[in-house]
């Protein structure tokens, strides 16, 4: 598509949102990456007032509480550990502390890019123990289901996983059966139904009578989705349709379901401003056992509580926007963050301060 066909592309949308939108509604994009890409394109902006977008649980980072971040400092502690974790959640504040605080003081963790590098640790680091810290939904938890393969099949013995991989589709559930959120629809995160299909959404429109589009990240796909929204609230449709065929279908990736059922078991997680969501985690199967880091390797940790100020929760829920939060931009900063939101580059809190808070920025 030239340039100008995108202009006309993105006229079009705008104009029918607009047409069919008679109404305040308000859509939630569930992904974090969709909302930097909606701040990096301007979409807020262009959007008629009558439009919201909010900002959901999509941030893997974001939702992982502090119990889990108090576990994994406390394995940083033990001399023959090394903790080896995605860049984004050294900041993540624990109870007291953080992975970086606690790599400050001396504890060995290392930044990978993929679960496999860790996999490499292991072999050069016979001696000691390797804890993979596996933080994320659907999209990263076959790499990890993988790894784990990987390293039964080399007999790898000092490689251990502690788990926070969660599933997508459960957050939403527990959205729409809480009455304080208010959402018309929502813009389902197109990397996750590559792995996953439309299927675990079909909830959605079936069960809450609710719209929902399949979208990927660039602003027209945003841009269509939000049209393909204000087309079914139009004409009082509920259904999840699909605006990012060109990658996601309808069954998913049947090979990365089949790896991530293989490894780990559905259970219950908590998850920061939920709670305990039944059915939403992955926990790595008995079968599996001697590579789960909580059931092998004992840890020290403090007693878990969470910042009683931050409002990570409500803004995971769509009931705030970062900027009603009281310590936005005052106590927490991307430098010094009070809480996960803040921390990652998808988190909401994030996003909000790097890209000038949106509609608020421009005075309206």
């Amino acid at each position: 598509m030239t340039p100008e066909e995108s202009r006309k592309a993105a006229e079009f949308f705008l104009r029918k949102i607009d047409e069919y939108i008679d109404h305040p509604v308000r859509f939630m994009e569930v992904c974090g990456t969709h909302t930097v890409a909606i701040f990096r394109s301007g979409i807020r902006q262009l959007l008629p007032e009558k439009v919201e977008l909010v900002s959901g649980p999509g941030c893997p980072v974001c939702v992982t509480p502090n119990d889990y971040m108090d576990m994994a400092i406390a394995y940083a502690k033990e001399e023959n550990n090394i903790i080896a974790t995605f860049g984004d959640m050294l900041k993540v504040p624990g109870t007291t502390s953080s992975l970086i605080e606690a790599n400050t003081r001396g504890a060995d963790i290392r930044i990978i890019y993929s679960p496999l590098d860790a996999l490499q640790m292991a072999r050069d680091n016979p001696s000691r123990n390797i804890i993979f810290l596996g933080v994320g939904f659907e999209t990263t938890a076959p790499l990890t289901a993988a790894t784990i393969q990987a390293a039964r099949q080399e007999n790898i013995k000092n490689f251990f996983v502690l788990t926070s991989h969660k599933w997508t589709d459960a957050p939403v559930k527990a959205l729409l059966s809480d009455d304080k959120v208010n959402v018309d629809g929502f813009l389902l995160p197109g990397h996750v139904c590559v792995i996953t299909g439309e299927g675990p959404f079909s909830f959605v429109a079936e069960k809450y009578k609710k719209s929902a589009v399949v979208t990927g990240f660039e602003a027209l796909d945003i841009l269509q989705a939000v049209y393909m929204l204000a087309k079914q609230i139009h004409e009082k449709r509920a259904e999840i349709e699909n605006a990012y065929k060109r990658v996601v279908k309808y069954n998913g990736n049947i090979i990365a379901q089949k790896a991530i059922m293989e490894v780990f078991d559905k259970t219950a997680a908590t998850w920061r401003g939920f709670g305990l969501i039944e059915q939403s985690g992955m926990s790595i199967k008995d079968e599996y056992s001697e590579y789960d880091a909580l059931k092998c390797i004992k840890g020290d940790k403090e007693i878990s509580k969470e910042n009683p100020a931050c409002c990570c929760g409500d803004v995971l829920r769509g009931i705030i926007k970062p900027p009603q939060c009281p310590l936005f931009k005052k106590i927490c900063t991307p430098d010094k963050p009070a809480g996960a939101c803040m921390v990652s580059v998808e988190g909401a809190c994030h996003a909000w301060y790097k890209y000038g808070q949106g509609r608020y920025h421009y005075g309206r």
